[in-house]
């Protein structure tokens, strides 16, 4: 089976953030994703990008970007669309957020999208499909060379936890805290063909892989492969699915630098005749689950032998080897926003924060809806005025 890869030129961006629409009175989800999107037309219909679109909960519109080149052009880009977004969705009394779960929504409450390949995925899977009222954001970065594509989806999977661990917040779920830093990571993550990439040789092998999962039976497209990293062919990309549902633009800026970053320090690395790392399978989802349950204080696996390091030390040195990458992309101030997650908390713990201190989950929602609309922070001395 051969499987066409659509070379881009260079570490192109494309983000999608899936935001969740909030009744302004009651906070809990709206299913009205049809309505808000009927009065976007220009920007829901035609053209190759539709850049509002329906997502599997009529609770969720996914807000994509054109293909962009700086991690700025794709932050204007977001900023642009979700300003329309918002005043349709203002004049239906619906107000926008986003973290990886609704703090007190029911998923039993939730509704499909109307659309036929939504209808498929909950005949097939059920249960498992009908609990995923959550909301992530994927990075999509632009890979030059088809050969290239496999070794650095490897190389990445070494950092889903600290994808994860910088963006977790949806340790609620249906009104309890689950005592995860991303439950969204647990809900998604039990679809059959979704959790870390399978670590393959090259591109032949990822051919060669998944002609076996269409002649099994197991998926009906390679669309159907929701891996936490996998190659997108059709947009010459790695997407990177890792990252909960993020409550502010600044933070979804820190994402794509983080991805921009580190696609083109291996890109640069093959230049060099580098061989990428390839941690071991066992590690990859081992430490996903510590960051899934710990966040930011996970203790991480470093190596195949099983020594350990805290994962905020290993951010740190991250986000320092990744700055001479970031100055060279324009992409330094962003960058340096995972520095403030680090200093002020993940959203999962800012979320925390606030009921530590006696709020409600109406005001976690109330948080989040800040954050969304101001783009910034609402720390722990900030519960009495949320909402005001």
């Amino acid at each position: 089976m051969a499987i066409d890869f659509n070379p881009s030129r260079g570490p192109t961006l494309g983000v999608e953030w899936e935001i969740q629409l909030v009744d302004a009175e009651t906070r809990h989800l709206r299913q009205d994703a049809r309505e808000v999107l009927a009065a976007l037309p220009s920007l829901s219909e035609g053209g190759d990008i539709h850049k509002v679109r329906h997502e599997l909960m009529e609770s969720t519109v996914e807000v994509v970007t054109d293909v962009c080149y700086t991690v700025g052009e794709a932050k204007d880009d977001l900023a642009a669309t979700v300003a329309a977004l918002r005043s349709a969705a203002a004049d239906r009394g619906i107000t926008l957020a986003c973290t990886g779960t609704h703090p007190i929504s029911d998923w039993r409450d939730a509704v499909m999208a109307p659309m036929q390949r939504y209808a498929d995925l909950i005949e097939q899977m059920q249960w498992l499909a009908r609990r995923i009222q959550t909301f992530g954001v994927h990075v999509h970065v632009g890979v030059s060379d088809v050969n290239r594509v496999i070794p650095i989806v490897n190389a990445l999977s070494a950092y889903l936890p600290h994808f994860l661990a910088l963006t977790a917040s949806s340790p609620f779920w249906s009104g309890h805290d689950t005592g995860l830093a991303s439950s969204r990571a647990v809900v998604f993550g039990q679809l059959p063909t979704a959790g870390p990439p399978h670590l393959l040789d090259d591109w032949a092998a990822f051919e060669d892989y998944m002609a076996t999962l269409l002649r099994a039976g197991t998926i009906r497209s390679i669309k159907e492969v929701w891996w936490d990293i996998r190659p997108h062919p059709n947009f010459g990309t790695v997407e990177i699915r890792m990252f909960d549902g993020i409550p502010t633009l600044r933070e979804v800026g820190m994402a794509a630098a983080l991805c921009q970053c580190l696609v083109t320090l291996f890109d640069q690395q093959l230049d060099r005749g580098y061989t990428l790392p390839r941690p071991a399978a066992w590690v990859v989802r081992d430490n996903k689950w510590r960051a899934t349950r710990h966040g930011l204080d996970a203790i991480v696996i470093t190596d195949d032998t099983g020594n350990t390091a805290p994962l905020r030390d290993d951010l740190y040195e991250l986000v320092r080897e990744l700055e001479p990458v970031a100055d060279r992309l324009g992409c330094t101030e962003e960058l340096k926003v995972a520095s403030d997650v680090l200093e002020n908390g993940a959203s999962y713990e800012r979320q925390r924060a606030i009921r530590a201190e006696g709020g409600t989950l109406e005001n976690v929602v109330d948080a989040a809806i800040v954050e969304f609309a101001e783009d910034r922070f609402v720390t722990f001395g900030e519960v009495a005025h949320v909402g005001n």
